[in-house]
């Protein structure tokens, strides 16, 4: 818990009783937050008469003063206002006493306004009569204890009372370290004290009668440990690793060295001073480096040339760095730490090619890499200075080459992207050039070491014919005749030197309707060319033929023939749907929309044409209305039986010639009760069947 400081304004040592509170005015710095059961401070009310039925009240209803006195919170509070107020009343007095809450920036200037007001309390003050001087205690003093290291005095005489010592320390944790003579004041340590522990102890010695009443005080004593050079400096912040450049200027400061010491940072016990004891490896100088003794920062001493990393036994440095307190006299302690120093590494040497000429070999056709170049570099393998950039400076005007660095080697990877043709250039010449990533420093620069000849001799292989256009395409009605001719592809051999023929093949085609001859490429059909087949995609069927050269092994070439199909006349058109439900009794004899599809495009399809075939009998059941030019509806003229009606209903496309399609429409006239369709075929009366009767019966008559 935090326990605010409390700063009395008034102090009742040696009062006579006076009924009410003892100290009145309080002013306590304000902490981050009151805590649950935290003690605030202690009040002491006394009524002079026992404190009979004494209670207390708060004007915060988060805090409560108990019977002793404790002023604690009763949860977690961080906002109280500027001011507490407590009222007591007991059988025989009442009081107020004010407790005022200071911004932590206010304490300082706050004082001074206390100091004035200490006077106005209203309390009569006397002199103290218990003389209480700090007392100093060297800490690792040795055996034997207790040891006498004050007094504590009082001006009335000790006759009739006894002191009391309180505190952290003495019956607080750690306990039982100082003590107190209860008859002379004299007060004594214990143990051996360790500064770094605690340096200091804030104790309160009273003065009470033999029946335990306090007569006077109680007053602060203060014991301070002086501190003893007990404690070596340490290197706490390692490893410690500093980076210099080759070639800096002498005087350039590398990294800091800095250490703790424990002990009273007021005195030369933890007055450091720095020195290099070793330096590893000793070339080309043993004292590369110095160390400001009181700073710590390690500067080199060298010239710029001594500091070149490709000439140095080691680009790592190892310093053995000493701090000794005492300000480095000799009976100083201390701490040891290894400090380590890299060279890093500056661009001063370029890359530079093993030759001055690479040769390579390659097949015509072919891509990858080809050859690789290597180059030296002196400089840090790890950095940009010797990471290598390769460019190609001439040579390469159809851009059929690129070459590219490899990471691990930093060779370079030359590559042919586009493939060769020996026919028309058996050999190439390349100028490459190499740099590093990072840039020279200003006064080196590449010379003719930095660039090379690469030598490119193309094989001749026996390339594959190649078709003329490719793709190829064309366009045909749907439907020509069988054996009709497509077109004739073209297929030339790249091997112009080697004079050979050429033979022809059909390699890919889905629906079986094309043929090739194989010696002139003319492209026949087999078969009819249906523009609605699933072999076709958006009016276009895709075959592929062969074209294959009469080398040693033979090369073949591959062509993609694309026949756009157009369309004609030849799918009917389709009705649907053709089931369709009425109620017996329906009131709205619209039956159903019936819709016309054509696999044929316009102007093949529609505007369709809707017919009902010839109704015959005394009175018609049905007509046929158009809505668009895919669409009908079938009416009924009035309400019919219970039965199933086949209704004929041709549907003839715009082609020229247009095609006509019958479908027979099957209707089902069902009983409907409570929004239930029964269509069960209890009367299966077929209009169909019973034209078919009323013709048979016409026919006959006729004939006699």
């Amino acid at each position: 818990f935090f326990f605010p400081q409390v700063l009395l304004l008034a102090c009742a040592e040696d009062l006579e009783c006076v009924p009410g509170f003892q100290q009145k005015v309080f002013y306590i710095e304000k902490p981050f937050e009151f805590t649950e059961d935290q003690l605030v401070l202690n009040l002491k009310f006394d009524d002079c008469k026992g404190n009979n039925k004494l209670n207390f009240e708060v004007s915060n209803p988060d805090f409560m003063v108990g019977l002793d006195g404790n002023l604690v919170a009763l949860k977690n509070v961080s906002e109280v206002g500027r001011a507490l107020f407590v009222h007591a009343r007991s059988e025989h007095a009442e009081d107020m006493a004010e407790i005022f809450i200071l911004e932590p920036n206010e304490k300082r200037g706050a004082l001074k306004e206390i100091l004035k007001l200490e006077g106005n309390l209203g309390i009569p003050r006397q002199k103290r009569a218990i003389l209480a001087t700090p007392i100093l205690i060297p800490e690792n003093q040795r055996p034997p204890f207790p040891r006498l290291v004050g007094k504590v005095i009082r001006s009335e005489g000790t006759e009739g009372v006894k002191f009391r010592l309180s505190g952290k320390g003495v019956d607080q944790d750690p306990k039982g370290i100082f003590r107190i003579n209860e008859m002379n004041g004299d007060v004594s340590v214990t143990r051996t004290l360790d500064r770094e522990a605690i340096a200091n102890y804030e104790l309160e010695v009273e003065v009470v009668d033999m029946n335990g009443k306090t007569m006077d005080g109680p007053v602060r004593l203060d014991i301070l440990v002086i501190d003893q050079n007990d404690n070596r400096p340490m290197f706490k912040e390692g490893p410690y690793v500093g980076h210099v450049m080759e070639g800096s200027a002498t005087g350039t400061t590398v990294m800091r060295m800095a250490a703790f010491d424990a002990d009273d940072a007021s005195t030369d016990n933890a007055l450091l001073r720095y020195n290099i004891l070793k330096q590893t490896p000793t070339k080309p100088s043993p004292n590369m480096f110095y160390i400001d003794p009181e700073k710590g920062d390690i500067v080199t001493v060298v010239s710029p040339a001594l500091l070149d990393r490709e000439t140095m036994e080691s680009p790592k440095y190892e310093l053995v760095i000493e701090a000794k307190d005492m300000g480095g006299m000799d009976v100083g302690l201390t701490g040891t730490a290894t400090a380590t120093i890299l060279i890093d590494d500056k661009n001063d040497h370029p890359p530079e090619f093993t030759r001055k000429e690479f040769q390579a070999t390659v097949k015509e056709g072919v891509t990858g890499v080809i050859v690789n170049l290597t180059v030296g570099d002196r400089d840090d393998p790890a950095t940009g200075a010797w990471r290598a950039v390769y460019s190609i400076i001439n040579g390469n005007p159809g851009q059929s080459f690129e070459i590219h660095t490899n990471p691990q080697t930093n060779e370079g990877m030359l590559s042919v992207v586009k493939p060769l043709d020996y026919e028309i250039s058996a050999f190439h010449t390349l100028l490459i050039k190499v740099e590093n990533e990072d840039p020279l420093i200003p006064d080196i620069a590449y010379g003719p070491s930095s660039t090379a000849t690469v030598q490119i001799t193309v094989e001749d292989v026996n390339e594959g014919p190649v078709f003329h256009p490719n793709p190829m395409a064309v366009t045909k009605q749907e439907n020509i005749p069988i054996g009709s001719v497509v077109l004739t592809v073209n297929a030339t051999d790249p091997d112009t030197l080697q004079h050979q023929t050429i033979r022809y093949s059909v390699y890919k085609d889905p629906a079986g309707w094309l043929e090739i001859n194989p010696t002139n490429g003319t492209v026949g059909t087999t078969a009819v060319l249906d523009r609605e087949s699933p072999f076709v995609q958006n009016n276009v069927y895709t075959a592929l033929f062969l074209a294959i050269d009469s080398g040693n092994p033979p090369a073949t070439g591959t062509g993609t023939l694309h026949i756009t199909l157009e369309d004609v006349n030849d799918n009917v058109p389709s009705l649907y749907p053709t089931l369709a439900k009425v109620c017996d009794d329906a009131k709205d004899l619209r039956v159903v929309v019936l819709g016309a599809s054509d696999k044929d495009l316009h102007p093949n399809t529609d505007p369709f044409k809707f017919e009902l075939s010839k109704q015959s009998g005394p009175e018609k059941l049905w007509r046929i209305n158009r809505l668009n030019n895919t669409h009908a509806q079938v009416i009924l003229l009035q309400n019919l039986k219970k039965a199933n009606y086949n209704i004929p209903i041709s549907v003839t496309d715009s082609g020229k010639p247009p095609l006509t399609n019958t479908t027979e429409l099957r209707l089902q006239v069902c009983t409907c009760k409570k929004s239930k369709m029964d269509c069960s075929a209890t009367d299966a009366l077929h209009i169909s069947l019973t034209l078919i009767l009323l013709s048979l019966l016409s026919l006959f008559c006729k004939s006699f």
